[in-house]
């Protein structure tokens, strides 16, 4: 009877969605679920969640663990599902825009890049590597699926931390895009062939095209760069296909993302740049009361005995799940180390490939060159992770400057000494989250 653990369980919606697709799936009657959160109040709610599902599902045979010891939690686990949130949305993600804002530095998601996603980074690893030893010591063959951002900041850290672990980093930002390009054209998703590849939330898709019914294939991209020059674009999606003509690819993730990556769309007095392509700045505070919002509505909603509906998402750590426990193979994108993957990116580096599933774990497919543009703006980003996650290993003060002051938004924005006084006010307000840098 496999065991799945869900590490961060607390973030209900998310599990939901994780188990709904889990149990619902073609061998969803036997398992052994595990849930661990440090709060017990949302952990409390995750569990009832999970009984509901079972409930609606019809599933006799699945049994519910729950604890707040994560040791416990992981004990003889097959699978680790990583979702949880350090800090939470206060203070952290609070601290996260308010700081940076106070310095003139102005985000929209901040979770991956940037001075948010460093900092982000910087107080989930210590968390990360207690997790992996734990893990190397009570379920060492298990397969991680790391869901935390920054994705690509701390599947390095863990492939340093714990090579002997088997891990992937799942986003669901591929999917979502391809769908979407699909509806921005009129298309069915279930007649779209494509290929993407790069690092997390900056990987292109290399091909993009339709499937005819005679057999042959139509390359859509003249079709998406066709809408990019006539303006006939989604309004919230400008940055992506504002994009698209400047390098001739469609990026995986949203144009809010993908706004604060470079230096090219946020800047000091061009609000102009703000309107026009619609950025929204501070996003990320607006989703998260959202969020906590809704958290709360269903806290009411399963305490009044309202019943929980079962919706497949398009996740991929069911898909994994399924592929692992039958064998029966599945394409998933995940997160991994590079290797020679991409050819023209480092080795050390994490990339987002297609890779093939099945009872032998995650096979990653290697891709060879990427267009050099694409690799360039990825380089921009990757230096940034590498020194965050050299920051938290070695505890070097100096790398969280340097991995700042190499960010392309930070630093096209503020000044090194700016950027200086920002880092020391950033770690003050994280407190006892970081740990002591020399």
């Amino acid at each position: 009877m496999p065991k799945i653990c869900l590490v961060g369980a607390g973030s209900t919606v998310f599990a939901q969605n994780i188990l709904g697709d889990v149990l619902s799936s073609e061998i969803g009657g036997n398992f052994v679920i595990s849930l661990f959160d440090i709060d017990p109040e949302r952990l409390k709610t995750s569990e009832i969640v999970a009984r509901r599902i079972c409930e609606t599902l019809r599933l006799g045979n699945i049994r519910i663990e729950a604890t707040l010891n994560r040791r416990e939690a992981l004990q003889g686990s097959d699978f680790v599902i990583l979702m949880m949130q350090v800090g939470g949305y206060k203070p952290a993600t609070v601290t996260d825009f308010e700081i940076p804002k106070r310095h003139g530095l102005r985000q929209t998601i901040a979770d991956t890049l940037g001075i948010g996603g460093i900092f982000r980074g910087l107080r989930t690893i210590p968390v990360l590597e207690a997790i992996c030893r734990d893990m190397e010591d009570v379920c060492p063959n298990a397969l991680l699926m790391q869901y935390v951002n920054p994705m690509a900041i701390n599947c390095w850290a863990i492939k340093e931390i714990a090579p002997s672990i088997r891990t992937v980093g799942l986003c669901h930002s591929v999917q979502h895009t391809a769908d979407h390009l699909a509806t921005c054209l009129g298309e069915d998703i279930a007649d779209i062939n494509y290929l993407s590849a790069g690092i997390n939330h900056i990987a292109f898709f290399l091909k993009y095209e339709k499937l005819n019914a005679d057999g042959t294939r139509e390359d859509l991209y003249p079709r998406l760069r066709a809408l990019a020059e006539a303006g006939k674009v989604p309004a919230d999606d400008r940055v992506r296909f504002d994009l698209l003509k400047r390098l001739g690819h469609f990026v995986t993730e949203s144009s809010e993302h993908f706004s604060e990556y470079t230096s090219w769309y946020i800047k000091d007095g061009r609000n102009d740049l703000i309107e026009h392509l619609n950025i929204p700045l501070d996003e990320y505070i607006r989703r998260c009361e959202v969020q906590i919002a809704e958290w709360h509505e269903l806290r009411r909603d399963l305490e009044g005995g309202k019943p929980i509906e079962v919706c497949r998402s398009n996740e991929y750590a069911a898909g994994i799940i399924h592929a692992a426990v039958t064998g029966r193979s599945a394409l998933i994108y995940g997160n991994v180390p590079n290797n020679g993957l991409i050819q023209n990116l480092p080795d050390e580096c994490i990339v987002e490939v297609p890779c093939h599933v099945d009872r032998n774990g995650i096979q990653p497919i290697k891709i060879g060159r990427i267009p050099s543009q694409l690799a360039a703006v990825m380089r921009l980003s990757i230096s940034v992770q590498e020194l965050t996650v050299e920051a938290a290993l070695t505890r070097k003060r100096e790398r969280i400057y340097q991995a700042a002051l190499l960010d392309p938004h930070t630093s096209a924005e503020l000044s090194p000494d700016q950027i200086w006084r920002l880092v020391d006010d950033m770690i003050d307000r994280h407190g006892d989250l970081l740990p002591a840098y020399h």
